[in-house]
């Protein structure tokens, strides 16, 4: 295992307590150890999100950033409205402590204030793994306080840890369903290397090098495991469509012996295996989250130099991608002092290494999906109208007695192919199925179209506001596409 193209496991810990504190001492050695005990019970590292309030929210923040904690902000409103909150002393000790902090996103532009307080400690519960606060058990004293925040979380069952104001005692709540090792990134870090040849040949927008070889590993797994699925979920349809030949032919030209039964055991017995063997290896499984994981860093790698990091996964909750999109935010937000690109160098690396490789690749899928989708439309035509053909002869024949043939061809005209026909007709629209040749042509080509404009608006942009939502919006659009795929092949199993 390489151990450059592992990815690192973030944990949260929210915030969550009182403005007024009677025993701020009692409370900050009481955060404090929550803090040590958290960084104690297992592997990853944790980061602390809070708002930035008078009181317990900056006592919180201070013991974080002293225990080597990132500290990520969420403030129910812009800085010039949240000010308003505070008196001039209050508000310089936070206005201090913001730059320290490594991310910060404001909640509401507008609105009711308590609705953007409530909003920002709701937000808080949302992306914590556990919440920490400081609370006196009363109810709230209005919308958006502390008892609020603690019981949304009850309610989510979050694990939450206590802490009362008044004695700094503290106690959990529902750490029975805390996961800190996660499955799924412990999966795609455990990915052996991608070969030389199939490693990424650059790395154009700078990002830190375990990121390119993480993607590039996950992308070779995912590369590897479709061929091979689709191959042997088409391996069974044909399996059985030679089973029932075989049936076929022994009733049609009553064939002696008993060759024929081994053959069609044989088949149906390959057919099973086949089936097993996908549902054991978990094939599919497998083959959609490496797919569904390099598309996620590679549009994230395409994003590396952008001045901020782009919300590409803000409101995404993928159960089994969750680690890695927080992984892919977090390590974007702290190379950003690292990246030196110009607003022209980036709109150059990204015409030429996300815009025309995707277009690239959309035209290389399309020249190879259409004539497949061609040939076997072609296939269930000629073999269902052929189908209907002996099908109507057979059936003139035995009305009218009109038709004088050899015994071996009324065999092959009214016995055999009015059955065999229709199965292989079904197994070319199997085989449409199975390869989503549909759903891929239309895709393909709107793809097609959606980068051409975007090639076009790219060009002509001229300030970096006008380059992100461009980004933004081209990486919206090629992460739909693989949303919508994920939607159609991830519960598809072979039965």
């Amino acid at each position: 295992m390489n151990a450059s193209s592992q990815l690192p496991q973030f944990h949260i810990i929210g915030f969550t307590g009182h403005r007024q504190l009677d025993q701020p001492r009692e409370i900050q050695g009481a955060v404090r150890a929550a803090l040590e005990s958290l960084r104690h019970e297992g592997p990853g590292e944790w980061i602390a999100l809070s708002s930035a309030a008078a009181g317990a929210d900056m006592l919180f923040a201070g013991q974080a950033l002293a225990a080597g904690l990132a500290w990520h902000v969420v403030l129910p409103l812009p800085p010039a409205e949240f000010r308003k909150d505070f008196s001039l002393e209050e508000w310089a000790r936070v206005e201090a402590l913001l730059p320290e902090a490594q991310h910060l996103r404001v909640i509401a532009e507008n609105g009711s204030r308590e609705d953007a307080y409530l909003d920002a400690g709701m937000e808080v519960v949302h992306e914590c793994d556990v919440l920490l606060a400081v609370w006196d058990g009363q109810p709230p004293r209005g919308k958006g306080g502390t008892a609020d925040v603690v019981a949304y979380a009850r309610e989510l069952n979050k694990p939450i840890l206590i802490i009362n104001p008044a004695t700094g005692e503290l106690r959990r709540e529902h750490f029975n369903v805390l996961a800190l090792s996660d499955h799924d990134l412990a999966f795609f870090n455990r990915l052996p290397a991608a070969p030389e040849a199939a490693r990424l040949i650059a790395n154009p927008f700078h990002a830190p090098g375990e990121i390119a070889q993480f993607q590039g590993k996950v992308d070779h797994a995912a590369s590897r495991g479709a061929p091979q699925f689709r191959r042997l979920i088409a391996a069974t349809v044909l399996l059985h469509v030679m089973a029932t030949l075989a049936a076929t032919a022994e009733l049609a030209f009553g064939l002696p012996g008993a060759a024929l039964p081994w053959v069609k055991l044989l088949c149906l017995l390959g057919a099973l295996a086949v089936a097993l063997a996908l549902r054991v290896q978990g094939t599919h499984h497998h083959w959609v989250r490496c797919r569904l994981a390099a598309e996620f860093c590679r549009s994230a790698l395409a994003t590396w130099g952008l001045p901020r990091a782009a919300p590409l996964f803000a409101d995404l909750d993928l159960p089994g991608l969750r680690q890695l999109t927080r992984s892919l935010q977090v390590l974007h937000g702290r190379s950003l002092a690292a990246q030196s690109a110009t607003m022209d160098e980036f709109k150059q690396l990204y015409l030429a290494h996300r815009i025309g490789d995707q277009q690239d690749y959309y035209g290389r899928r399309l020249a190879s999906a259409l004539p497949l989708l061609s040939r076997l439309r072609a296939g269930f035509w000629v073999t269902t109208v052929l189908a209907i053909l002996c099908t109507a002869c057979y059936a003139s024949e035995e009305t009218w007695h009109w038709m004088e043939m050899p015994a071996t061809t009324r065999a092959w005209v009214f016995s055999f192919l009015p059955i065999a026909l229709p199965v292989v007709a079904a197994a070319f629209l199997s085989l449409v199925s199975i390869n989503d040749l549909h759903r891929r042509v239309a895709r393909y080509r709107e793809m097609q179209t959606t980068l051409g404009a975007a090639r076009k608006q790219l060009a002509y942009s001229q300030t970096w506001g006008s380059l992100e939502r461009i980004v933004q919006r081209t990486e919206r659009a090629l992460l739909q596409e693989v949303f919508e795929w994920h939607a159609i092949t991830s519960f598809a199993e072979s039965h």
